[in-house]
């Protein structure tokens, strides 16, 4: 089915922050686009506003006239919908053309430029960042994002006088091998979605895959120190990186008075004096990679600086909600060890002398069976960890896994307690003179909580 004959598309699963830039991009082609998601949640009642029709009820009779044509309703689904899912199931049986939201990103990449940016975690802020740094200069880009940008208060950027499209590249699923890249990025390849790899190898091992899809003349650039060793197809350029090696680093890094500068060094030569506009250490290495990606496809040293100074950074990624003389309060999607070992690095490099809280909801019973020791390591880096119930998103429960696991591992020493969801706003109203710094951590629904709780703090 080509896009141009498509007269409608339906979401199933539409408010995911990745389906949702689908559903922004089909709604700016003029078609009828209308869907289903378990919960409204502020994304849906935007998509809503913008003119999506979806509801929350898994109910056949709820999917609107216009997209009962099998002919020209393209089914778009994300694989986190249970595969006995009731509306899903009879488009299958009424024979729709049914995509996963990867392959329609890889059908856009087939015919632009794509710049896809994969791995373990960095890849929304680098993603995020690169969109930036080419949309604000002379060369533009479209961009299908995996968060919200905090410059454009949106996942989905349109462009009309360029062909570079910059893509989220998901590893979940092996979404990633349905893109064809013309410049490919690998931030991290710590393991996993292990309920769907089963095994780091088998991990390592589609990364290896992702690397082998880019285009003849394409370029892969990869942060230093992986643990992949992927065939290079021919005719590609490679280049590394990292904070202090590789082909494009950081040189004379300043951090202070909550400013980082550096100067950027690639093969053609140095930018000297980049700001970061979000300035936080995990960012010297996500914005390389971006400025990497931005000057090869020809943005000039000047709006590299301009555009890394200007980068207001993701909702949910260190996403700051409070900071006055009493309290700071931040978001953070941090749902994986390594990621939450980044935010507490970072956090503590900012505030070295203060009483740092973590308010972590584990994501998955599979990822907290496989990586509970490291959940907790990594939170051990803290004085405070407030644990809440794992959040399931798309699994059942397994028997002996809960957040005790991980309470159970921490640093002796750490001040820790679990609690409930329903127990988040008593507890912290009752310790809310005794906050300093707090974090909240997980990519479920503790999001919800974030506005009550910056209430709390900002009062």
């Amino acid at each position: 089915m080509k896009i141009e004959d498509i007269r409608s598309v339906y979401f199933v699963g539409a408010g995911g922050i990745g389906m949702s830039a689908l559903v922004r991009y089909f709604l700016s082609l003029g078609k009828t686009v209308a869907g289903y998601d378990r919960v409204p949640s502020a994304l849906t009642a935007k998509l809503n506003e913008e003119g999506a029709l979806i509801h929350y009820s898994d109910d056949v009779s709820l999917i609107p006239e216009a997209c009962r044509d099998s002919q020209a309703t393209l089914v778009v689904y994300t694989p986190a919908v249970p595969a006995e899912h009731t509306e899903l199931t009879w488009f299958r049986t009424h024979g729709f053309e049914i995509q996963k939201r990867a392959q329609v990103l890889g059908t856009i990449t087939k015919s632009r430029r794509g710049l896809c940016v994969a791995g373990t975690h960095g890849k929304t802020t680098t993603s995020t960042m690169a969109a930036h740094l080419l949309h604000q200069s002379h060369v533009g880009t479209a961009a299908f994002l995996g968060g919200i940008s905090q410059n454009y208060h949106t996942n989905l950027l349109l462009t009309e006088k360029s062909d570079y499209v910059v893509i989220e590249a998901d590893e979940f699923d092996r979404s990633f091998h349905w893109l064809s890249p013309f410049i490919a990025v690998v931030t991290a390849t710590d393991p996993d979605h292990l309920d769907i790899y089963g095994t780091p190898e088998a991990y390592w091992e589609s990364f290896e895959k992702f690397i082998s899809l880019i285009r003849p003349g394409g370029t892969l650039i990869i942060h230093e120190g992986l643990q992949i060793h992927p065939s290079i197809p021919e005719g590609v350029k490679v280049f590394t990186y990292s904070r202090t090696h590789g082909d494009f680093h950081a040189e004379n890094i300043r951090i202070g008075n909550g400013e980082i500068f550096f100067d950027f060094v690639s093969p053609t030569g140095i930018v000297r004096d980049v700001q970061l506009g979000v300035p936080i250490s995990i960012n010297i290495d996500n914005g390389i990679a971006a400025m990497a990606v931005a000057q090869l496809c020809g943005v000039n040293p000047e709006e590299l600086k301009e555009g890394m100074r200007t980068f207001r950074g993701v909702e949910r990624r260190f996403d700051f909600k409070v900071k006055d003389n009493r309290h700071v309060f931040l978001s953070d999607y941090a749902h994986h060890p390594a990621e939450i070992r980044q935010s507490a690095l970072s956090i503590r490099e900012l505030y070295p002398e203060r009483h740092i809280t973590a308010l972590f909801q584990p994501h998955l019973y599979t990822r907290t069976r496989d990586f509970y020791r490291d959940f907790a390591e990594s939170l051990s880096l803290l004085d405070e960890v407030i644990l809440v119930d794992i959040y399931p998103a798309r699994e059942k429960p397994i028997p002996g896994v809960t957040s005790k696991l991980i309470y159970d591992n921490l640093a002796p020493g750490v001040e820790k307690q679990m609690i409930s969801k329903e127990q988040i706003m008593p507890l912290l109203e009752e310790k809310k003179d005794e906050l300093d710094v707090l974090i909240s951590l997980g990519a479920g629904d503790i999001e919800d909580f974030v506005p009550q709780i910056t209430t709390l703090l900002s009062e």
